[in-house]
């Protein structure tokens, strides 16, 4: 038999998962030429980031060369929170995306990049998961909806954002946008820069100017996280405005709130203050290609720094002040010494009652009264009384 390719590829659901975290995953049934038929989970996240990798590989089916060529479906890019709504929603538009890839010319669907990516993994046969926690929920897709996938959703429609000022691309990548020109954004990076189409033309667009139709767009930022995650400055900068900082390569920083246009909120050691996103890698993570794609990208503007911004919102964007980051951060890191020290000074004083007793001398017990003569030969046995006569 010649090698392995895939025949058909059903969504049958998705699972709400709490362990490490409360996350979803994607259940597929894949069917395999050898009539074998595996069930494997995927996060979109993953399914996302081989979508990515498929159209780099084939430019002229993803139609980066021309859009008339374009064979490759779309797939939305993932939102900055995926709650259990966005999950069931996006049902649809998977089932239909796997549908299309499936039927599309064998270079691209047997490809090894398809095959490797559908196979069972490890984690598909035994995933983790811990007794103590609550064991997942699963959510199957209703039986009407696998019947026939193009049923449960329509074209793929993408989100439609509005320019709030001019901005002139400086690289043949970028695309130039005028205040009020409706782009549609195809691909949302969490380094600022957003992939857009607007009627022939397609290019990277700074997210801070471009808003949604129907209202500002705090509601798709996470709320700040005190507790902070731990990131790796990949690439030097220079502070430019005073709410920014100045780090170098290699230093370790906490991010506390990741922010739409690219501009993170960051904290070292106690001092808290902007910093590109696209300049940072996880702690833990090994990605070479981050640092060789540096070269070729700079820090998208920051939203407060776009003269003659014109929103057609009368309410802005919610926007906390640097000030308050600082409050809530040094207080967050004051907690935490607190709890510390207390968890300490329990500790020491627990030490501090023992050590008295273990150095006081123990009492010592009373000598009896030797019992007298009398008393002996009253209490004693027979043979005792004999000895002692």
């Amino acid at each position: 038999m010649g090698d392995a390719f895939i025949r058909h590829i059903e969504l049958l659901g998705y699972e709400k998962r709490f362990f490490p975290s409360q996350h979803y995953v994607y259940m597929f049934l894949v069917k395999w030429n050898d009539l074998s038929e595996k069930v494997i989970y995927r996060r979109f996240t993953e399914i996302y980031e081989f979508h990515k990798a498929l159209k780099e590989m084939f430019p002229i089916e993803s139609g980066d060369i021309n859009t008339e060529n374009r064979i490759i479906p779309h797939l939305p890019a993932p939102k900055w929170f995926d709650g259990q709504r966005s999950t069931e929603n996006r049902q649809g538009t998977l089932a239909e995306y796997c549908h299309t890839l499936v039927n599309l010319p064998h270079k691209i669907s047997r490809c090894l990049h398809v095959v490797n990516f559908f196979e069972v993994r490890h984690d598909d046969m035994n995933p983790v998961t811990d007794s103590q926690i609550k064991k997942p929920e699963v959510f199957f897709l209703p039986k009407d909806s696998k019947k026939n996938p193009t049923d449960i959703t329509g074209p793929i429609v993408l989100q439609t954002y509005r320019a709030i000022a001019d901005y002139e691309k400086s690289s043949t990548s970028e695309m130039t946008v005028k205040a009020g020109d409706m782009v549609d954004v195809v691909e949302k990076s969490e380094n600022g820069w957003w992939f857009c189409q607007m009627k022939n033309k397609r290019g990277w667009v700074p997210a801070a100017y471009l808003e949604p139709m129907d209202g500002p767009d705090e509601s798709e930022e996470q709320e700040p996280n005190y507790a902070g995650e731990a990131y790796v400055v990949q690439k030097s900068y220079t502070a430019v405005e005073e709410d920014e900082l100045t780090l170098k390569e290699g230093e370790i920083i906490e991010v506390i709130h990741k922010l739409l246009d690219g501009w993170w909120v960051i904290r070292k050691d106690e001092t808290t203050g902007y910093y590109p996103s696209m300049y940072l890698q996880k702690a833990g993570e090994v990605n070479a290609s981050v640092k060789s794609g540096l070269r070729n990208w700079s820090a998208p503007p920051r939203r407060s720094t776009i003269r003659n911004m014109k929103s057609i919102h009368k309410q802005g964007r919610k926007q906390i002040s640097q000030e308050t980051y600082r409050r809530n951060s040094k207080k967050y890191i004051q907690n935490q010494r607190n709890m510390q020290g207390n968890s300490q000074n329990k500790a020491n004083v627990i030490i501090e009652k023992n050590e008295p007793d273990d150095n006081k001398p123990k009492a010592q017990p009373a000598v009896p009264p030797r019992p007298s003569k009398d008393l002996i030969l009253n209490r004693c046995t027979e043979s005792t009384r004999r000895k002692i006569l």
